[in-house]
């Protein structure tokens, strides 16, 4: 006997309540907004310049000793914190320094980094450094702004890849939908001050793919239903579609969590920052393509002239029947 936790044929009405859900949504990306603009987001290392020192101790962590040790040696803006993991061994106890750019032109020099671990070793003389990272302003600076225009080039090609496969009124819905994402996913990182780093980046490239695939599958079943019930207002047909997708949306957002949540409890902390990342992202993804791109849609319309195509050709551009 077979599992089904979502029914094979449901009707549920996805737009009983559309403007409610817009609202909130609405809301949400207007929160994001401001707290990106009033709190700001944690920018690490990658983005902000300096230097992220892990240590690796047997003795606990007193946060307050290593920055009395520190502070004589004027490194400007020090962060201490320490890194808890269920995987840990009890006599193992790991701390994050994060030390903010000596200059203009340069990190945390070679020597500086000597004199830190010096300090530091007056705590625990077998205290280890599995990871120094440092990264110069120049750097960072240009890695913001290449983070910046790879998620802007990819929601471009989003758009372009949609408007082809489908109609504008289908690229401008999905896109719409991944902005929706992204916003949210930074205003959250923004209200929790979960550090931004290039894996972060990554995580919502990663999300914008994952979002774009299930708002494409139930495009797909719009544009095939569109063609059987030539007659049929769009609301029924859209909620129809959305219908007849349900189940493998589920299925599959489900599925890719279920990893995720056991990754972000046992897979450590140096990813789980984008592990949280892409599990805020799935659900907001699968969230934005039920309720949010299809909407949009809804309130844009979809050119329905079948005169062209009576004898059951594409519904979409020249590119609607290509299986891609």
């Amino acid at each position: 006997m077979r599992l089904k936790l979502i029914p094979s044929e449901t009707s549920i009405d996805f737009f009983r309540h559309a403007k409610l859900f817009l609202g909130l949504s609405g809301l949400g990306v207007l929160a994001s907004v401001l707290a990106f603009f009033v709190i700001g987001l944690n920018f690490g290392i990658d983005f902000r310049g300096g230097t992220l020192i892990r240590t690796e101790s047997r003795l606990a962590v007193d946060v307050g000793q290593y920055r009395d040790v520190l502070t004589p040696l004027k490194l400007g803006d020090v962060s201490i914190s320490e890194v808890f993991d269920p995987n840990f061994p009890a006599d193992k106890h790991v701390t994050q320094i994060r030390i903010e750019q000596q200059s203009d032109s340069e990190a945390v020099t070679v020597e500086t980094i000597g004199t830190i671990k010096a300090a530091l070793y007056t705590l625990d003389p077998e205290m280890k450094f599995p990871a120094i990272e440092s990264v110069g302003p120049k750097v960072s600076g240009e890695l913001i702004w290449t983070a910046i225009l790879a998620v802007v080039l990819a929601i471009t090609a989003v758009l372009f890849y949609i408007w082809l496969r489908f109609e504008w009124q289908f690229s401008v819905g999905a896109v719409l939908a991944l902005i929706h994402d992204v916003m949210l996913t930074i205003g959250v990182f923004s209200v929790f001050q979960i550090r931004f780093d290039l894996a972060i980046i990554a995580a919502i490239l990663t999300i914008v793919g994952y979002s774009l695939n299930d708002t494409v599958v139930v495009f797909d079943r719009v544009r095939e239903n569109l063609r059987k019930y030539r007659t049929t207002p769009l609301k029924e047909v859209l909620n129809l579609s959305i219908n007849e997708t349900l189940s493998r949306t589920l299925m599959t957002s489900g599925t890719t969590l279920i990893a995720l949540i056991a990754l972000f409890f046992l897979g450590g902390d140096v990813i789980r920052g984008f592990v949280f990342a892409m599990i805020w992202g799935i659900v907001v993804g699968t969230y934005s393509s039920i309720f949010i791109a299809s909407t949009f849609l809804l309130r844009l319309g979809v050119k329905r002239d079948w005169s062209a195509n009576a004898n059951g050709g594409g519904a979409g551009t020249q590119f609607a029947d290509i299986d891609a």
